[in-house]
């Protein structure tokens, strides 16, 4: 591990935890002796997402990550809290063992997620996933609430 102040190639663990990142190790290196982190992460084999045209892409973290906080942009919720949903989420897609997935179950698996923190956001994130087209979308969907 390269100490990325000094770039000295040598460092001891301090500390070492289990987060939701992975294993959270922090380090001090041997020669500056400043201190940093560094997570460790089990490698898994790629998932993929099979889109609505029937493309099929690999799942990507990030896209979940995006449109989750799009939803709950401006909205009173710990950003702890979404990166829990998330982390719970990406859990359950990898559980099921499969390589492959269908868009449609992520965005219910997401939906129910979002439903239980806040409406105001299950709502946001509903109108894109269900490509609501004319107010009728909104009330229904507010009723079901």
């Amino acid at each position: 591990m390269y100490c990325p102040y000094c770039s000295h190639k040598s460092s001891k663990v301090t500390d070492k935890r289990e987060s939701p990142e992975g294993i959270r190790r922090r380090r001090e290196c041997l020669k500056c002796k400043k201190r940093f982190t560094t997570y460790e992460k089990a490698s898994v084999e790629d998932i993929y997402v099979i889109k609505k045209d029937n493309r099929r892409e690999k799942f990507s973290r990030e896209k979940l990550e995006n449109g989750i906080n799009r939803a709950f942009e401006k909205r009173p919720v710990a950003k702890e809290k979404i990166n829990q949903m998330i982390n719970e989420i990406e859990e359950q897609i990898r559980k099921r063992g499969k390589k492959e997935i269908k868009s449609a179950e992520i965005g219910e698996l997401v939906m129910k997620k979002i439903k239980k923190i806040d409406n105001v956001a299950y709502i946001r994130f509903a109108s894109v996933y269900r490509d609501f087209q004319d107010i009728n979308d909104f009330k229904r969907e507010i009723k079901e609430l």
